[in-house]
């Protein structure tokens, strides 16, 4: 009797992928191995996931995952295919969004990723996966920066820079869902939609120098970096916080910090199961929403950054994987 040898091909998955650091060119839709769960991990069908500054970045110069290949992307919003040994908060064909693993769990812009089954929440069900899969890093990271970090208060004056971007959008909405006065920089065309996000002033900062209209700030959320922290202090009242997203020259920040009597602090988003609970609650109260400014399938990845990479975006750009 002969022994049958066929054998079930192993599954597989498209993903963008780069073989080497670059522009937008060297993104790639590649066929690849689709993974397989661990233990404590669930295997997550894609559906939408974020494009995040960090994603062109990286790009560029590698910063934390070094040399490609890789596949980026940290935003997730998707279908639960598979669960690893341990998992019992989920089970395949739930709905959930999350945050991998910053830097080093990247792999959402892809057909399928793994993560931690703790780095998902259950999806609110009133959110598209394109809505959903816009919030997760920019949402914690204003999180983490306002609530975990600064212990934002009711009736605190906040200073958002670049209030129409991905973190600031969301910022906006968390600091004023948390009862602080909220004031944003962006440029005049955008001044409208920040003030619909519940905005109490907005500055144009190619026109009018916010250190001479702010003063008395409680919380500075600092998107930029560069000069902006240095200069971010000054508006700060004595005892108030300056919370930096980009690495940049820490020392000096903080030397000049303590000389004005402030506090400065740069952070780095990390997945958090408890901070993406409080958004989805936001979410589902009304309180927070992510503004998608446009979508693009896997194959068009190029394109998005490209966007992206303007400094023009209002809000956010998504890859969808699956309709």
């Amino acid at each position: 009797m002969t022994e049958n040898t066929t054998s079930t091909p192993a599954p597989t998955m498209k993903a963008v992928s780069q073989r080497t650091l670059g522009d937008t060119d060297v993104l790639e839709l590649v066929e690849t191995a689709r993974p397989e769960p661990g233990v404590g991990q669930v295997l997550v069908a894609v559906h939408a996931a974020g494009i995040n500054p960090t994603d062109w970045k990286h790009r560029r110069h590698g910063i934390f995952l070094g040399e490609p290949p890789f596949t980026l992307g940290w935003d997730v919003s998707g279908t639960v295919e598979a669960v690893g040994l341990g998992v019992t908060l989920f089970q395949p064909g739930d709905e959930v969004f999350g945050m991998l693993p910053y830097p080093h769990g990247a792999g959402s812009h892809a057909e399928y990723v793994t993560g931690p089954a703790r780095a998902f929440v259950p999806k609110p069900a009133a959110l598209s996966h394109v809505e959903a899969g816009a919030l997760p890093l920019a949402a914690l990271t204003a999180w983490q920066a306002l609530v975990d970090n600064a212990q934002l208060e009711p009736g605190q004056r906040v200073l958002v820079h670049a209030a129409a971007g991905g973190v600031g959008h969301l910022a906006v909405q968390l600091a004023k869902a948390r009862g602080a006065y909220v004031i944003g920089t962006a440029s005049a065309a955008k001044h409208d939609f920040v003030r619909g996000l519940g905005a109490d002033e907005v500055i144009d900062y190619r026109t009018v120098d916010f250190t001479e209209a702010v003063t008395d700030v409680d919380v500075v959320l600092d998107t930029l970096g560069g000069e902006t922290s240095l200069r971010s202090l000054k508006v700060l009242r004595p005892g108030g916080m300056l919370l930096s997203i980009v690495p940049g020259d820490a020392a000096e920040v903080t030397a000049r910090a303590r000389e004005l009597d402030v506090r400065s602090r740069m952070m780095i988003v990390e997945h958090d199961q408890t901070g993406m609970a409080a958004v989805a609650a936001l979410v589902e109260s009304g309180q927070l929403r992510a503004h998608v400014s446009g979508t693009y399938p896997l194959d068009e990845a190029a394109k998005a950054h490209a966007e992206g990479e303007t400094g023009r975006v209002t809000g956010k750009l998504v890859l969808t994987a699956r309709s």
